[in-house]
């Protein structure tokens, strides 16, 4: 499996083309020719007009845009440093207690920073990491056929990606509960 950013979205855009029929560099051009200017209007462009998966709209969207995050890491950026700049650099301790936790469960964990998130992947993503706002810290989990209750709760529209979401203000909230979600999540991928 990638387990850098680079090497999965070349395994991503290989994919997309046998597919599809069409490279990412050709499904860039349908996508600046469609007069949809920002990312969100490009995916659903995507999936509407060309019946694309999120997956692959998205990443479309942002070969289009110059905006994905392979193309930052590739420049040499921070992703994840660049997640905790100015006012989220209190959030960090956070994601640093998330982070130990999780990389225990094994050696199989692909780390996929994003702008702005970090995703974790074993075959498929299990989580999403996000420092939100400056004051709240969101995890997003993929637990199909977990009833939402408490702090987990749907994640309805705030990530199409995940099934739930955990919203965290401390290191405190990295309790033995979250703990347990995270390692169902990372069992079931």
């Amino acid at each position: 499996m990638a387990t850098d950013p680079v090497a999965a979205l070349a395994t991503m855009a290989a994919k997309l083309k046998d597919k599809t029929g069409k490279s990412v560099e050709q499904w860039s051009t349908l996508a600046r020719n469609s007069g949809a200017g920002s990312h969100g209007t490009l995916v659903a462009w995507l999936k509407a007009e060309h019946a694309l998966t999120h997956g692959y709209a998205n990443l479309v969207a942002h070969a289009t845009l110059k905006s994905d995050a392979t193309s930052k890491a590739a420049k040499g950026d921070d992703l994840v440093g660049e997640m905790f700049a100015g006012d989220k650099v209190a959030l960090r301790p956070i994601f640093d207690a998330l982070m130990k936790a999780i990389l225990a469960f094994g050696k199989d964990i692909e780390q996929a920073p994003k702008m702005g998130y970090l995703s974790l992947r074993r075959s498929t993503q299990f989580a999403t990491l996000h420092p939100s706002t400056k004051t709240r810290f969101d995890v997003g989990l993929k637990l199909r056929g977990t009833p939402a209750a408490g702090r987990l709760e749907a994640a309805g529209s705030w990530n199409g990606m995940v099934t739930h979401r955990v919203r965290l203000a401390s290191p405190s909230d990295v309790d033995k509960e979250l703990i347990g979600w995270l390692r169902a999540a990372y069992d079931e991928a």
